[in-house]
């Protein structure tokens, strides 16, 4: 089945998708729906070792959820709404491989939360962040409340939260939500170079890398620790792990196959 209101590219061990609701790309159902299905079929494919996830144009990465959809809906349907986000949200997260927020425009309410998910957020020089929702009486309810505060710290997040201000990447680059601010002609660019990067490392040792940070930091410091030792098992049991090792002691380039 072919996607709607996504786009998914795929060249050279990088996939790229798109949301494509221009000007503003704004998150609905159908969107969390096919975002579950990219992440899916990004998951099973091998080939794939990094992941670009931006917004089409340079309005708006994503300018929140569709406020049009929500405001007909009833709060069981509301809820249903929230958990299609939620399963979405957290297949991106947790996806096997690494994945990079190419943001420009405004990233808001929802918008924001899905770039939270990724594992990098290279933000444009035109990007505007933001968590406004308290505004229209409402919090977030894309994983706002939890991950700002474990990216930027308790404080910084409920004044972002409880104000609901608007603010640029500069600001955004220096409380850490994103890693870099670049020109917005630059963003796709920059996100390549990454990416090409990163799809480059030993595929195992990624997966493990991200599972053992995203899993344990929700753990407590010993079940952390002991689950970083499962992880470097299964990286040290790899192929890649020999070849690494092995180029290591012969003073050699390693030949890296993703297994």
């Amino acid at each position: 089945m072919a996607y709607e209101v996504i786009q998914l590219q795929k060249e050279n061990g990088v996939a790229t998708i798109t949301l494509n609701r221009p000007p503003l790309n704004p998150l609905n159902s159908q969107v969390f729906r096919e975002l579950s299905r990219a992440a899916d079929e990004l998951q099973a494919d091998a080939s794939i070792n990094a992941v670009i996830l931006t917004g089409s144009g340079d309005k708006a990465f994503a300018a929140g959820a569709d406020v049009s959809e929500m405001a007909q809906l009833t709060p069981v349907e509301v809820y249903d709404f929230c958990q299609a986000s939620l399963i979405a949200f957290q297949k991106i997260e947790n996806l096997g491989k690494p994945v990079i927020a190419a943001i420009k425009g405004m990233a808001l309410g929802g918008g924001s939360e899905l770039a939270m998910c990724c594992d990098f957020r290279l933000a444009a020089d035109n990007a505007k962040f933001g968590q406004p929702e308290v505004g229209l009486g409402i919090i977030p309810g894309g994983g706002g409340t939890q991950r700002l505060p474990r990216l930027v710290g308790m404080a910084k997040a409920k004044e972002l939260l409880f104000l609901g201000e608007i603010f640029d990447a500069a600001e955004a680059e220096k409380i850490g939500l994103v890693n870099k601010v670049v020109p917005v002609d630059a963003v796709m660019e920059e996100a390549q170079k990454l990416a090409n990067k990163l799809a480059a490392k030993p595929a195992v040792a990624v997966r493990m890398l991200k599972t053992a940070v995203n899993t344990g930091i929700n753990l407590d410091i010993t079940s952390a620790l002991n689950l970083e030792i499962q992880n470097f098992v299964i990286a040290f049991s790899s192929d890649d792990a020999k070849e690494g090792i092995g180029a290591f002691v012969e003073k050699r380039k390693p030949d890296f196959t993703g297994k």
